[in-house]
């Protein structure tokens, strides 16, 4: 078994490498046109747009509601195996096999632009990537996860960004669609 309150210098460079390549792929998005972006492959899925501001809205609450709620919280449970947690998170987050339904309070309203998404996503991730580098208690507490359970700080980082790994797949998936729009920029 294996708890320790202290993330170590690897697991921390493995987080920050992680949250690098997830936001890359986020503002991969940039340059699409307003149809691009607005496309939905069938009426019961997300358009880019959609996308994109889910990822913005949880990226913002995991910085802001859950880090504030860690605080506070309690140790997580002594006999607890970060290492086998750490990689559930790592393997379940992006999996898009398996589809969740996003709680009301997260699912995309519509009333922002895609542009004021990437802009709340860029900050937050910011943010998030400065909470990995300063804080040395993120094993300290935990809190509980609406799907994966009880979660501590370093494995809220890495399910937020396996949380945008996962969208940016879907993304994808809009964009393979047969009847995405063409960028008339490159027509």
């Amino acid at each position: 078994m294996i708890n320790t309150l202290y993330i170590t210098t690897m697991e921390r460079e493995q987080a920050l490498r992680y949250l690098a390549e997830t936001r890359a792929g986020v503002i991969a998005v940039k340059g699409l046109s307003e149809a691009q972006f607005t496309f939905k492959p069938a009426p019961d899925r997300w358009s880019v747009a959609e996308c994109l501001e889910h990822v913005a809205i949880v990226e913002n609450l995991v910085l802001s509601g859950v880090r504030f709620r860690l605080e506070k919280a309690p140790a997580p449970a002594a006999d607890r195996d970060v290492k086998q947690v750490d990689a559930m998170v790592l393997r379940t987050v992006p999996d898009r096999s398996t589809k969740v339904q996003a709680p009301p309070q997260l699912v995309p309203t519509g009333h922002t632009t895609p542009a004021a998404s990437l802009e709340l996503f860029l900050a937050s991730r910011e943010q998030t990537v400065n909470w990995l580098k300063s804080d040395s208690d993120l094993r300290g507490h935990s809190v509980d996860h609406p799907v994966l359970g009880p979660l501590d700080g370093y494995e809220w980082i890495l399910a937020a960004a396996a949380h945008s790994e996962r969208h940016t797949k879907q993304i994808l998936e809009v964009k393979a669609d047969p009847n995405f729009p063409a960028n008339r920029a490159t027509e």
